[in-house]
């Protein structure tokens, strides 16, 4: 067990909520675990001075005792619903494990010193958490773009993106940029610009239409040796090397700077800020209708592509199930389109919702947000390898394991692909599924192994579709996974976590509900965004075959 999950453990504990199997888990690291043990005096040390803090003189007299002849070292965390205070009841408990630990470890449990005030306030329940506000860096959003071809100086950027200060460079395209402040900007390649601030951009070359509401009165835009002032309006702008021209489209604006200082344009006005003669050439600058007409177009253009890719992929003899959910019809069932045929069809259970699609308004994703929403489907017999990839867009990983395709009760050969709460892929396949077989704290642990990518998602990239796959590959005692068809991770599979049979048996899209266990409880995994073409091979895709699948599957600017 890692610092993060026991303290995890120990938190949940403290709060008063812990479950019946987290409450095992955290006795047996304790029993097992010096430094585990540590720790928890340590939490707790600071948990309950914080508590006497936070209250001050709200009890009097001290905690009840228990008498340690009546404890043994099997004690442990329980579950202890609190609602708003620690009362006796608490404190017992409390004392309880103190006094296991006493007989467990043989050290003193003491209130120690403070050595992390900020972890205790973290896994204090009585005082509010003063949790770490995420930030972003950036001033604008790029809305649209159609055609868009970067230059090599320039990071690309895909729809949707949180735009940071910085140069910006494209060779042909044109792009829909949403300032913070309001301003919005159609850029026409090849184009060059310097985004300053959320209420300022330098045009070093191209064309460009600004659009500024009364809100973001006072946007600038700079050219050459001037700055335009937006007083609540429409204009363009053009510059080359040889000269730099503004037009007022509407509106009113206010130049500084340069050879027109001081002077106010209104409607039809136009202006050189460089060179000479341009004031009358007429010409035709995109507006956002344009740009969002043009990236529909090249979408549709994706669209009819990718059915014809998948028209092939679709007889290809190493499917084992193969979900494109944009073909699939508005009904309750998930067709699966491989050759393995319909029995292998999901059903959806719960509010599973058919939304836009990676291709836009024509294409089809499906959202799994509730957290009972999920496609359930029975696949059957026995594999050598695994091939996994589908498109998803995450809006958010609102939970500490994010589902994407999982067997339900995870016996021997059955596999688990997911994403964890810091962003990272996760693929793993059971090994042994005996209780206690596993190197877990927990008495009724299984055997398995996590195959981890690093951090393959972040806040910035909400709502964008990406491209994942993972490969199991037993033969070649190898696990591969991918992200927009690169290889991200390539990890061996020790011997000891060698499985020959694989198997899948009744699995969920989307989430993990355990429905064979007795429990009526289940895992919260349902994935807060959208999955698209959930393809499944029975053999060990290569590099390029992954990267042909995100190739001809990848929509418009990507």
């Amino acid at each position: 067990m890692n610092e993060n999950e026991l303290e995890n453990l120990i938190s949940a504990w403290l709060d008063g909520w812990i479950s019946q199997s987290d409450s095992d888990a955290l006795q047996q690291v304790l029993i097992d675990d010096p430094k585990a043990r540590a720790r928890f005096r340590e939490l707790s040390s600071l948990d309950s001075a914080l508590r006497d803090l936070a209250h001050d003189n709200a009890c009097s007299g001290s905690p009840p005792m228990v008498p340690s002849e009546q404890l043994s070292s099997a004690q442990a965390p329980n579950v202890i619903p609190t609602s708003g205070g620690f009362g006796a009841s608490t404190w017992l408990q409390m004392m309880m494990v103190a006094l296991a630990l006493l007989l467990v470890g043989g050290v003193a449990y003491q209130l120690g010193r403070v050595d992390s005030p900020n972890a205790a306030v973290k896994s204090t329940p009585n005082l509010k958490t003063v949790a770490t506000e995420k930030t972003i860096s950036g001033h604008a959003t790029l809305r649209h773009v159609a055609g868009m071809q970067w230059s090599a100086e320039s990071a690309g950027y895909r729809q949707g993106d949180v735009l940071p200060k910085g140069r910006f460079e494209f060779e042909k395209g044109v792009a829909e940029i949403d300032f913070f402040c309001g301003a919005t900007i159609v850029v026409e390649g090849p184009a060059k610009l310097d985004l300053e601030s959320d209420w300022s951009v330098r045009l070093l070359g191209g064309r460009l239409r600004a659009n500024v509401p009364p809100a973001a009165r006072g946007f600038v835009v700079k050219a050459a040796d001037s700055e335009i002032v937006d007083l609540g309006t429409e204009f363009a702008l053009e510059v080359q090397s040889d000269h730099a021209r503004v037009e007022v489209v509407d509106g009113e604006i206010k130049l500084r700077g340069g050879r027109h200082d001081g002077q106010h344009l209104l409607t039809g006005d136009a202006r050189s800020l460089v060179g000479v003669g341009h004031e009358n050439t007429s010409w035709d600058l995109s507006k956002v209708v344009d740009v969002q007409r043009r990236e529909a177009e090249e979408q549709t253009k994706r669209f009819d592509q990718w059915k014809t890719a998948m028209a092939k992929l679709k007889d290809d003899r190493r499917l084992i199930a193969y979900y494109p959910v944009s073909e699939s019809s508005s009904g309750r069932f998930l067709k699966n389109a491989a050759p393995t045929g319909e029995e292998l069809d999901g059903k959806f259970v719960g509010q599973v919702n058919r939304g836009e699609g990676r291709f836009g308004e024509k294409s089809t994703g499906l959202g799994f947000a509730r957290p009972g929403s999920r496609v359930r489907a029975l696949i059957e017999g026995e594999f050598e390898a695994f091939s996994f990839a589908c498109w998803a867009r995450i809006d958010g990983l609102d939970h500490k394991y994010n589902a994407l395709f999982m067997s339900d009760g995870y016996e021997n050969g059955e596999l688990h692909w997911q994403i964890d709460n810091d962003g990272r892929m996760m693929f793993s396949v059971m090994v042994d599924d005996t209780p206690g077989a596993g190197e877990g704290p927990a008495p009724d642990s299984r055997f398995h192994r996590i195959y981890y990518t690093d951090q393959i998602w972040d806040i910035t990239h909400s709502g964008k579709w990406i491209h994942l796959a993972a490969v199991y590959d037993p033969v070649n005692r190898v696990v591969q996974q991918y992200l927009n068809g690169e290889q991200i991770s390539s990890e061996s599979i020790p011997d000891r976590f060698y499985v020959e049979e694989l198997r899948i048996g009744p699995a969920e899209i989307g989430n993990w509900g355990q429905p064979l266990r007795k429990s009526p409880d289940f895992a919260v995994r349902n994935f807060n965004g959208a999955i698209d073409e959930m393809a499944i091979f029975s053999e060990a895709l290569g590099a390029d075959e992954i990267n042909q699948l995100y190739e001809s599957g990848k929509p418009s600017g990507y």
